[in-house]
């Protein structure tokens, strides 16, 4: 189960005590957002919460401060666009997210191969370089957009952005997208972009090996505060475990 929180939302001190509740209610790995006053992969509801944070004056120094101080008992991926990573500078970056806590990145906006001088550095550092796939990915293409990658793959279960729907991905089309990134990859699969129940997110983990699911939590934390994001975040992670003990039975 892997939860993704936009940081700073809706306040930087209830974002701690955000990422802290879910980081220890059922996540098995956190993904972290960093506002982006431009977040082009992500639906009205991120986009949302990203404005709120820019607006309490989140940045991405601040961001590294938050998962610090968390220090939750899981791993975490910084979800990032480039250009706040430019900003702070990769060399900084680094050594920074490293000492605050941080397993992993993925930076939205960074395909595979199109920057050889910044993915070296990520490549070369302790965190995972976290891959996005999409359902388009063409065969020919997919080993090149997943070398180097680490950590998992992250699986885009549909096109457009972000944001919960009424509708799942149709489980056979999420399972053939599945296989064809395991013909090429050891890494586990993790499925995102629209899953926002229990029911869905059982759905993926019967295929999958890891469902993220973010816009429902924002909506959550929108209608019913914290306790409402830990309630969900717990039948989520319920109904991915009981799903995967399923399938392996």
């Amino acid at each position: 189960m892997i939860p993704f929180l936009p940081a700073g939302f809706p306040t930087p001190a209830e974002s701690l005590e955000a990422i802290r509740t879910v980081g220890t209610g059922g996540a098995d790995i956190l993904e972290i957002g960093v506002p982006f006053s431009d977040p082009l992969a992500d639906g009205p509801t991120i986009q949302r919460a990203t404005q709120t944070a820019l607006a309490h004056g989140m940045t991405l120094p601040r961001v590294l401060d938050l998962v610090r101080r968390a220090a939750v008992p899981v791993p975490v991926v910084l979800m990032t666009y480039l250009n706040p990573v430019l900003a702070y500078g990769l060399d900084r970056l680094l050594p920074d997210a490293t000492a605050a806590g941080v397993a992993g990145i993925l930076v939205t906006d960074l395909p595979a191969g199109t920057a050889p001088e910044i993915e070296a550095p990520l490549l070369a550092s302790a965190l995972d370089l976290i891959r996005l796939v999409a359902p388009t990915t063409p065969e020919r293409r997919l080993a090149d957009a997943l070398r180097g990658a680490g950590g998992f793959v992250y699986l885009i279960s549909r096109l457009g952005v972000t944001g919960a729907r009424p509708d799942a991905p149709p489980l056979p089309d999420l399972t053939a997208h599945v296989a064809r990134i395991r013909r090429v990859s050891d890494l586990p699969v993790a499925v995102g972009f629209g899953l926002s129940t229990p029911a869905q997110a059982a759905g993926a983990a019967r295929v999958a090996d890891g469902v993220v699911v973010g816009s429902a939590l924002v909506d959550a934390m929108e209608r019913g505060g914290i306790s409402a994001a830990a309630r969900l975040t717990a039948a989520l992670a319920t109904a991915v475990r009981g799903a995967r003990r399923s399938d392996a039975a």
